[in-house]
């Protein structure tokens, strides 16, 4: 058989073959065919050929976070737990907790066969309007979906921190965003109107919380869309998945729509954009699907451009550091700068 490509350590097929014919995974024989598939700016993902079958296995990065293996844990257990929900996602395999196997924590689960919903659309999204509306209420089904699902009951009740949630939620980010300036080569982060947009999140908290589980990076790159029909094929990328309040996924939708009146400087995710469902049209497809109270939509809104700005960041800190592509770090930067600038903007409507 010939040598698989190890993607310079990422893979040790000495001790992942010997893994995978211990477990109850698709195909049979020696995986004899691997390829790196491209996304996750995170994490890594290759497909697995098998016998007949095919498989996809997820690993942290090269330079390991020092909650990356129980990211990658965490990950495998919330796919898991879906099982038999109506919220589309991959099916999930098998995960690895040795990290003598590869050097980490590692999973396996089904393939999708689809495409990210990111830049130039493929095929008759491109040419029907309407398929792209269709997509973009399917990723407001999909958020739905998975807000409505129990969290005790697939056995998730301890899967976060649901105490409090709401009033931790601004001082837990800030405090992520000032550990940045301990990367060497970052400084200090220089994004407009944090300290502002704090405040309005602080003083002006909802009343009511709904505890559910929540993706926590919904996003156009965290879904794949099916080829043959307008609508999500599955939702991805699950590093981020916790309890908390299930709005925020809708909250995070709504910051990757761009609309008319928007601060410059972002473009839609997806050429061409027109047919797209606009913000007020997935809010309420939202609040049908759930039934959930979405009168306080405007801070959910805030509060995700808060945390995605946040996030990204961290990854321009990465890249500055030497751990991240540099290219990569500046346009999340942009993005960053560009979500706290439309905090800002909302905070000025609600004055």
């Amino acid at each position: 058989m010939a040598e698989l490509d190890d993607f310079e350590g990422l893979l040790d097929w000495s001790k992942l073959q010997d893994w995978v014919a211990s477990q109850d995974l698709p195909g049979s024989g020696e995986v004899s065919a691997v390829e790196r598939l491209a996304g996750g700016s995170q994490n890594n993902v290759f497909l697995l050929t098998r016998g007949d079958s095919r498989m996809v296995l997820r690993r942290p990065p090269e330079h390991l976070r020092k909650n990356s293996n129980t990211t990658m844990l965490r990950e495998a257990r919330v796919l898991g737990a879906l099982k038999g929900t109506d919220v589309p996602h991959p099916e999930f395999y098998a995960v690895c907790s040795d990290t003598d196997v590869i050097g980490t924590c590692f999973y396996l689960m089904q393939p999708i066969d689809g495409f990210t919903p990111m830049g130039e659309l493929p095929g008759r999204y491109r040419e029907d309007a309407e398929w792209r509306h269709s997509l973009g209420l399917s990723m407001a089904d999909a958020a739905a979906a998975l807000g409505r699902v129990d969290a005790n009951a697939v056995g998730l009740s301890d899967f976060g921190k649901p105490d409090n949630w709401i009033e931790r939620q601004v001082a837990r980010w800030r405090s992520q965003l000032d550990g940045y300036s301990e990367m060497q080569g970052y400084g200090k982060p220089d994004l407009p109107g944090v300290d502002r947009t704090a405040e309005y999140l602080d003083g002006n908290r909802p009343n009511d919380f709904h505890l559910g589980i929540i993706h926590g990076d919904y996003q156009h790159a965290n879904v794949m869309a099916s080829h043959d029909r307008p609508e999500v094929a599955a939702i991805i990328d699950w590093e981020l998945s916790t309890l908390g309040d299930p709005r925020l996924d809708l909250a995070w939708l709504l910051t990757a729509t761009v609309e008319d009146g928007d601060p410059p400087g972002i473009k839609a995710y997806y050429q061409p954009s027109e047919g797209f469902p606009l913000r007020q049209e997935l809010i309420a497809r939202y609040h049908e699907q759930t039934g959930l109270s979405v009168d306080d939509i405007h801070w959910w809104f805030v509060l995700g451009c808060y945390k995605l700005g946040i996030l990204l960041e961290g990854s321009h800190a990465r890249a500055c550091a030497g751990k991240a592509p540099k290219q990569m770090g500046d346009m999340l930067h942009r993005h960053a700068s560009w979500l706290f600038a439309k905090a800002n903007q909302l905070v000025d409507e609600a004055s």
